[in-house]
């Protein structure tokens, strides 16, 4: 639903300059770029190393649980009725805890969502610079980005401006220069 209201939005407004006159339009892969961008590695191998702690604490806390629940399973039929309320009670308490620390650390707007917004936002808004950079001295009219939600179809290889834009960024040779 939202790539029609996205393409209905493109067509409103190319629709009118392509009746004025023929439109140029170009096309990056921005995940190409970043793949080749050494800042976006760097801050992509920080938001790996974060997880894979975070996610060793998680599965600490899991461990934990998986064992008072089978100490539980072997103990609950010489337990008191007392100590069985209790024993269950510890579990869904730590059961809830997990549960906090997942979405804490992974939820939605959790510190995983933070942290990846504080390292890779300054590199995104360098890519998106470079790419109204190319855009503005080549005098194109739409630049689409291929590894977006709207994919094109078809794309003619002479209007990809990825190497430019990574030219721009001084990580390769400008193609065709």
């Amino acid at each position: 639903m939202k790539s029609i209201f996205r393409i209905s939005i493109f067509l409103a407004l190319a629709i009118p300059s392509l009746l004025m006159g023929q439109a140029k339009i170009g096309y990056v892969t921005t995940d190409a770029i970043m793949k080749q961008l050494p800042d976006a590695q760097d801050a992509q191998k920080q938001l790996d190393q974060i997880v894979v702690d975070w996610q060793g604490e998680l599965n600490k806390l899991q461990q934990d649980w998986q064992k008072k629940f089978d100490d539980y399973e072997k103990r609950k039929l010489i337990m008191t009725e007392q100590r069985r309320v209790d024993a269950e009670k510890e579990m869904r308490e730590l059961d809830q805890k997990i549960a906090e620390y997942r979405n804490k650390k992974f939820g939605q707007n959790g510190d995983l969502f933070m942290k990846q917004n504080e390292l890779m936002k300054p590199v995104q808004d360098r890519v998106f610079k470079a790419i109204q950079d190319v855009a503005l001295e080549d005098g194109f009219d739409y630049i689409f980005d291929k590894s977006g939600e709207i994919l094109l179809m078809y794309a003619n290889v002479k209007y990809d401006l990825t190497q430019k834009v990574l030219a721009k960024l001084t990580i390769l040779p400008a193609a065709g220069k």
